[in-house]
């Protein structure tokens, strides 16, 4: 059974996600508030539903806590659906966003994306006994390794603690190298969603985060690279016409 914590400050609102997704088989832990919730954060936790607006500790300073020490997927909930709101909920750590009101057949379908390849994470593996990958659920390029089954990434043989979100970008640039994946495509495949000029910020941001953990200096990137007015690929160098 999959573990979800709802930290929600409105006890009505707690209690309809509750309802709603314990009736979908569920295993509920409820926090009212950020120091609550930080305190029942185990790795047992599979996903957090976490509302930015909350008194005392927000849910994005909850959120940046979190990220010290837990890769769980993280969706917001919260009334604001300003695309700048947005962006700073990702930026936090945060692997999806829906605004209020919402309807339960929308909750359900986020909660079910983000525990859909959220299988294995940093102590959630048993340790033993180990029991290597068959090759055709590994790939390796570059000096990193992603399991195609599972989130797990190796980079230079130390794994990287990646979200949800900035697994399935990876996992989809690594599969096609040199393919240039344009910004729509990224938005579409990786969120489900229709794409709009918007969600461009969205897809940068993620990026941003991701170079951070599989580049050697995310300044100058040789793994993920920017394809000037085409979009992203995975490469390990320079095509010759000055696009990294």
């Amino acid at each position: 059974m999959q573990t979800i914590m709802i930290v929600e400050d409105d006890p009505d609102i707690r209690d309809g996600v509750r309802i709603l997704l314990s009736g979908e088989g569920y295993r509920i832990l409820e926090a009212e508030n950020g120091p609550r919730a930080l305190s029942l954060l185990t790795p047992e936790v599979d996903l957090v539903i976490l509302d930015i607006m909350m008194p005392g500790m927000s849910g994005l300073r909850v959120c940046e806590e979190i990220r010290k020490t837990s890769t769980v997927p993280i969706l917001f909930l919260t009334a604001k659906s300003q695309e700048s709101d947005k962006l700073l909920g990702l930026t936090a750590g945060g692997d999806d966003y829906l605004a209020k009101p919402f309807s339960f057949a929308e909750l359900s379908a986020r909660v079910k994306a983000l525990l859909r390849r959220y299988c294995i994470y940093q102590g959630k593996a048993p340790a033993e006994p180990h029991h290597p990958k068959p090759d055709d659920q590994m790939l390796e390029l570059h000096g990193v390794r992603i399991a195609l089954d599972c989130n797990r990434v190796w980079v230079d043989e130390q794994e990287a603690d990646l979200t949800e979100t900035e697994y399935k970008i990876l996992k989809l640039l690594m599969q096609s190298p040199q393919r240039i994946f344009p910004v729509q495509v990224i938005y579409e495949t990786v969120w489900g969603e229709p794409y709009f000029y918007v969600s461009n910020g969205t897809v940068m941001v993620h990026i941003r985060n991701l170079r951070m953990k599989v580049e050697h200096n995310p300044q100058n990137p040789q793994r993920i690279c920017t394809v000037w007015g085409k979009g992203y690929r995975f490469a390990a160098q320079e095509d010759g016409n000055g696009n990294t």
